[in-house]
């Protein structure tokens, strides 16, 4: 029910909008290196379903690939994420007979013109929308995790500070939050869901909410955020409720 809700035409928005940020970031590349000798080749590789991540790999190194860099779509590092991407990597590697020379690309939390585009992106919504309190929501992880040294709630921090100050943000205008939480224990606070319905009720009925840690739109930022947590704030007596899209491609 919940992928039925955000279906494209095309098939699933996460497939579409990669396969679209893929080939945007070829078409740049093409441009800096015209030549077929030194030419860079961009491949998706996704880690569950596919195409997966061992036949990307497979197809640059039927290409002649020797030297790979591997981008895992996560800005905010964690070992839920970008490490898993590491392991599955390394792990069709060592069946390689000649590895190629390899870098990781471990997250850009706070690259300036990461955060310079995220801040456009929420002026864009709001010239269109209006502005209202902006709500940074981030996926979350399990609480342990950052206790046994994860660094990712301090990476969601540092985004979330930037974007605010490219923005001139003042304190009270802004605030973070942790979505798509499962099982019982406890995840990174304070949850999504629970801050919308809270604001809804009293200090904020007018909010935006932006996902900087999807890089592309999925069921997590188009069903669990801008249908289902615009449906619940709205219940709860918020009154505007603004979702601004991933930057995709």
């Amino acid at each position: 029910h919940a992928y039925s809700q955000v279906w494209t035409p095309e098939g699933s928005p996460l497939m579409v909008l990669t396969r679209r940020l893929a080939a945007r970031v070829q078409a740049v590349l093409d441009s800096l290196r015209p030549d077929s000798a030194g030419r860079l080749v961009v491949e998706v590789g996704m880690t569950y379903g596919n195409p997966s991540l061992p036949s990307a790999l497979r197809r640059l190194q039927a290409a002649g690939a020797r030297r790979i860099v591997v981008v895992p779509l996560y800005a905010q590092y964690s070992g839920t994420t970008t490490a898993s991407i590491f392991d599955r990597v390394t792990r069709e590697l060592a069946m390689w007979r000649w590895i190629p020379e390899m870098r990781f690309v471990n997250g850009w939390h706070c690259h300036p013109q990461y955060l310079r585009a995220l801040a456009d992106s929420v002026r864009a919504h709001w010239a269109e929308h209006g502005k209202d309190h902006l709500l940074f929501s981030f996926h979350s992880i399990p609480k342990s995790y950052l206790l046994q040294g994860d660094p990712y709630h301090c990476f969601c921090q540092a985004t979330a500070r930037g974007v605010a100050t490219e923005l001139q943000l003042a304190a009270d205008e802004w605030s973070i939050a942790f979505q798509s939480r499962i099982g019982t224990q406890e995840w990174l606070k304070p949850y999504t869901d629970i801050v919308l319905n809270e604001y809804a009720a009293g200090p904020h009925k007018r909010v935006t909410v932006v996902c900087p840690g999807f890089t592309t739109d999925c069921l997590e930022t188009l069903e669990e955020i801008a249908i289902r947590g615009r449906e619940d704030f709205m219940a709860h007596g918020g009154e505007v409720f603004g979702y601004v899209p991933a930057l995709n491609d």
